[in-house]
């Protein structure tokens, strides 16, 4: 049971400090995620190896349980600023009666999940402005088309077969939109230009680039979520990012690219508002996001039941204050994260023109 115990706290010890190394490997980015169960876990291991066994006093075992308590507290540091305890990044509005709100609902609806009424029930029933949905097909779209055709004028659609699909309905004029492919050529994001009824005007980017899996490094997801990042900063328009990001709120990933877009998480302060894995409640992460300018104010935020994805649906509903901008602080990017952005960038963009090359030799042979 000794040994157990140390091989336990050995191996959660390293999951706890593998992920601090600035790499794309997969086997690397994926202990992102877990940082609060490899916390909880590691804690009842010291726990449970103090109750058994005490504290020698020699050095190697003080030593051992010393490096157990940091490793706790380095996974700790990640998420305790999405907790409760911690100071809220995005404020809520103080308008009685917010008059440019938007809301927004973000749902990836599992390309394979066939329950095409309940999660058309769960949109009608919530009536959002903006619903972006990620993973459609064709079968998808068809479902949907009649009825969200009706309730909304505006859309960008491209469904696909391989789970990277995505749709965007809108009540609110689109202006200017773009189904673009920032890193891969068989991986859409969109970019359009909404237009509230007051006339105002703010970017919106969604995106849904890959995640870490066997044999699947980052180097795109990085890419892809940067090059949204930048284009946020340089945008005259104040932005709204959206999307499922495959990546979790806490990660050095999304950390870079709220520094570098200057963009509030509503996240922070409130709670994680885990989205994946709806089947699995022990193992639940945030990994659909909603990214904002800070001329924007929260008014309402919640995730939505399940209805037969893998995935939460998020309801957020903004009001656009640019009087106010200056009382929310979004983290700011210095001279090194700008050059560790474009390093990111131009490693993706060149991971993903490789992986273009092996597709097209693969549909040669076929």
């Amino acid at each position: 049971m000794k040994l157990t115990l140390q091989i336990a706290g050995f191996v959660l010890t390293l999951f706890s400090f593998l992920p601090l190394i600035k790499s794309p490997l997969w086997w690397i980015r994926v202990l992102d995620f877990p940082r609060f169960h490899v916390a909880i876990l590691l804690t009842g291991v010291l726990v449970g190896y103090i109750a058994l066994y005490g504290v020698t006093g020699s050095a190697g075992e003080t030593a051992m349980l010393v490096l157990w308590g940091l490793a706790i507290i380095n996974e700790m540091r990640f998420v305790y600023y999405f907790t409760p305890l911690a100071p809220r990044e995005a404020l809520r509005t103080e308008v009685q009666k917010p008059a440019n709100t938007i809301s927004l609902m973000i749902s990836n609806v599992r390309m394979t999940n066939k329950k095409y009424e309940q999660f058309l029930q769960l949109v009608l029933r919530t009536d959002p402005d903006i619903v972006l949905i990620n993973e459609p097909n064709h079968a998808w779209h068809e479902h949907l088309q009649p009825e969200l055709d009706k309730r909304f004028p505006y859309a960008i659609k491209k469904p696909l077969e391989n789970t990277y699909g995505m749709l965007l309905y809108s009540k609110f004029k689109l202006l200017d939109s773009e189904i673009r492919f920032m890193v891969e050529d068989d991986i859409p994001s969109f970019y359009t230009v909404v237009e509230l009824p007051s006339g105002l005007k703010f970017d919106l980017y969604t995106v849904h680039p890959q995640p870490p899996r066997l044999m699947q490094n980052t180097d795109t997801r990085e890419a892809e979520l940067l090059i949204a990042a930048k284009a946020v900063k340089k945008s005259p328009r104040p932005s709204i990012v959206a999307g499922d990001l495959n990546d979790v709120a806490w990660s050095s990933t999304t950390k870079l690219f709220k520094q570098i877009s200057g963009m509030l998480d509503p996240r922070v302060g409130r709670g994680f508002y885990n989205t994946y894995n709806a089947y699995v409640p022990l193992f639940r992460y945030p990994l659909d996001h909603v990214f904002y300018d800070p001329s924007f104010r929260l008014v309402h935020m919640e995730r939505l039941p399940k209805f037969g994805s893998d995935h939460f649906p998020i309801l957020i509903t903004l009001n656009y204050e640019p009087k106010h901008e200056e009382e929310q602080q979004p983290p700011k990017a210095d001279a090194e994260d700008h050059e560790e952005a474009n390093e990111l960038i131009q490693e993706g963009l060149e991971k993903g023109e490789e992986r273009s090359e092996e597709k097209e030799a693969e549909n040669g042979i076929k």
